[in-house]
């Protein structure tokens, strides 16, 4: 059982270490995957809080610096997140000054999504925080593994996209963020 299902103690990445140097060794791969996801973003968002800003709201700046004026559904889907989640995310980032919401004069039914002056201003202060963290955690680490770990990674996401698109058009397919969130609100409902 992945330390993910597991309460954790006050340094919870210190217990995700204790976990797989001690009795996580037989665990599944994508465990030890989420774990080490798990620790990077606790190792950002504890950077990232200097400067008020949430792991979630990291998410959707990062985005927004490389591809700014899209639409709040392109948003939520280049986040993988649902677009109730972009939602309360962009209103509390829109509350913080960090984007503005505008509809098209073309076209009234999409809204888009902007960076602020401020918005634009924190990828100086916020990336350099990213790097120190990717930095931290390949220390000690030789070249040659940090490139088979990249190639690893990268060949398990190619068969996956595989499996993926080998599923089209049978019963096992992704739902559309849309349709995963209601499925979730008809469960809810249901219970």
């Amino acid at each position: 059982m992945s330390i993910s299902n597991k309460k954790t103690t006050k340094n919870e990445t210190s217990a995700i270490l204790s976990h797989w140097q001690n009795e996580g060794l037989d665990d599944r791969l994508a465990h030890l995957i989420k774990d080490a996801t798990r620790a990077l973003v606790r190792a950002l968002q504890a950077r990232l809080i200097e400067y008020d800003v949430s792991f979630g709201h990291w998410t959707f700046l990062r985005i927004l610096w490389e591809k700014d004026g899209i639409t709040q559904r392109a948003l939520s889907e280049a986040a993988g997140v649902m677009e109730s989640t972009t939602y309360s995310a962009l209103t509390g980032m829109e509350k913080l000054g960090y984007i503005e919401r505008r509809q098209s004069a073309e076209n009234k039914k999409n809204m888009y999504v902007f960076l602020t002056e401020h918005g634009r201003a924190l990828e100086k202060k916020l990336v350099p925080l990213a790097i120190e963290v990717n930095e931290i955690s390949m220390q000690g680490m030789k070249e040659e593994d940090i490139g088979t770990t990249r190639k690893v990674l990268l060949e398990m996401i190619k068969n996956l996209a595989a499996d993926e698109r080998e599923a089209e058009g049978s019963e096992r397919k992704m739902p559309s963020t849309r349709q995963l969130g209601n499925i979730v609100s008809r469960s809810a409902i249901i219970r």
